[in-house]
């Protein structure tokens, strides 16, 4: 369990996806007021959540020690293996078992679970541990002043501390920065999201292998300027299936869409030559979303001026989307802001909690950014000299028996993910507070001290004495 903060506050956390959702159950973990604010409806939300999310062990055993370890088995898939094929042709490359030494260390797993599902169990989370989530309310505008949000209705709403968890192009992100930074950036391709019912996958020969025979598979797809990743999602009888296209012709719209409006043969013609069951796939879908995937620059403010604006996940640090550690990087700033703000005494401290938020998860989130662009580049590397030396050593550590991440360029690849994975927020979180919290609040002190000594009046027979 968490110490609990010595002073409770009022946190109002704009928006109620994974990021704000997880930040509200840390909060109220150590004892702080919240208040989550999402502009669609449940129902909504229901009908958008589209396609699988995956967990890896950086977050898994975050959520676990929150205590949802089996809330989360009930609705996940545990991955032990990735298969990799390639795109165009569907060639078996081999395949990479996570190794069991490096997630006992990790203490977490590998979670495949479908991204409502995952929702779900953090809404009902977060009510439990006493956050009230308000849905269905859009807010308008966010000032440091107060702080306090507008909302299209004209309520005012008034906090200590507002969080913008409202994703790419956050509306708090904006009231920080002056701009929407995700918006304006070019993007690189387009993700599609989607699943596939399970009665559909085991009707088809070629694909009922893909859902009965390889529950605990990620199947990685690399291709020729795209990719495909799919896995068998908990919770539900479905094939989740994750697909990274060029952009479409010039002229025609490619905005994010969300919850349908998108017509499944303009995805099918943006597959490209691909392997059979890919297309097979693609035919058998429920409607998918489309998200332009953007590499955007980091973003220098996270706080305002004042101290009294914070932005965390998407809205801080926008990962290319369909990024393994999505969902992940959420989790973990929620806990870091919990655990920091878990030592609250006094007002004057939030500035310095929200500074001490940014310095801590920054590096670790550009790590993570970097990571996950290189990944993609690795998934998508275009046809040539250095894609062909990417197979042929993965095809030669195959034939040893070994593990297909063992050598070149996807050794560097797994390297990097095992360091991901090892990562604890919380244990970093705790480290700032001994090393450098806990001084600046002793040195506070001394000073408080100090300065009320300087105020004592001093006896009349009181002489300096030289």
């Amino acid at each position: 369990m968490y110490d609990k903060a010595k002073l409770s506050i009022k946190f109002l956390v704009v928006g109620g996806g994974i990021a704000g959702l997880a930040c509200a159950i840390a909060l109220r973990r150590v004892g702080h007021h919240v208040v989550v604010l999402e502009r669609y409806s449940d129902a909504d939300i229901s009908t958008m959540s589209h396609g699988g999310i995956g967990l890896p062990p950086n977050v898994s055993k975050i959520l676990f020690h929150w205590g949802l370890e089996r809330a989360l088995r009930r609705v996940s898939i545990t991955s032990a293996v990735v298969e990799v094929d390639i795109y165009e042709t569907g060639e078996f490359i081999g395949t990479h078992r996570w190794e069991e030494e490096v997630l006992r260390e990790t203490r977490g797993e590998y979670l495949f679970l479908h991204h409502d599902g995952l929702r779900r169990v953090l809404y009902e989370a977060a009510i439990t541990a006493g956050a009230e989530v308000r849905a269905g309310v859009t807010v308008a505008s966010v000032s440091s002043d107060g702080p306090h949000v507008t909302l299209t209705t004209g309520e005012k709403l008034l906090a200590d501390v507002i969080v913008g968890a409202d994703g790419r192009s956050s509306l708090v992100q904006q009231a920080i920065v002056g701009e929407d930074i995700h918006g304006g950036a070019p993007y690189h391709c387009l993700f599609y999201n989607t699943t596939i019912p399970g009665a559909l996958m085991r009707a088809d020969p070629d694909l009922a292998p893909f859902f009965t025979q390889s529950i605990e598979s990620m199947f990685v797809w690399l291709g020729n300027n795209r990719s495909a990743l799919g896995f068998r999602v908990g919770g539900k009888d479905e094939f989740a299936l994750q697909l990274w296209v060029p952009p479409r012709q010039k002229g025609i719209s490619d905005g994010d869409c969300w919850g349908g409006g998108i017509d499944l043969n303009e995805m099918q013609r943006q597959l490209g030559p691909c392997e059979p069951r890919l297309l097979k796939m693609t035919k058998l879908v429920a409607t998918p979303t489309r998200v332009q995937v953007k590499m955007v620059s980091p973003i220098e403010d996270w706080v305002d001026e004042h101290g009294r604006l914070v932005i965390i996940g998407e809205a801080a640090h926008p990962l290319p989307a369909g990024s393994l550690q999505g969902g992940a990087m959420a989790v973990e700033d929620a806990a870091v802001l919990a655990k920091l703000f878990s030592h609250l005494r006094d007002k004057d401290q939030i500035p310095t909690l929200l500074h001490a938020f940014q310095d801590l998860r920054e590096d670790r989130c550009a790590s993570v950014v970097h990571s996950e662009q290189s990944n993609l580049y690795f998934q998508m590397m275009p046809a040539g000299p250095k894609q062909e030396q990417r197979d042929q050593d993965m095809r030669a550590k195959a034939a040893q028996g070994e593990s297909v991440f063992g050598g070149g360029e996807a050794a560097e690849q797994w390297e990097q993910l095992k360091e991901l994975f090892g990562y604890d927020a919380e244990d970093e979180a705790d480290d700032w507070w001994v090393k450098w919290g806990l001084l600046r609040e002793r040195a506070k002190q001394r000073s408080l001290d100090m300065e009320a000594e300087m105020n004592t009046p001093r006896p009349s027979n009181f002489r300096l004495r030289a």
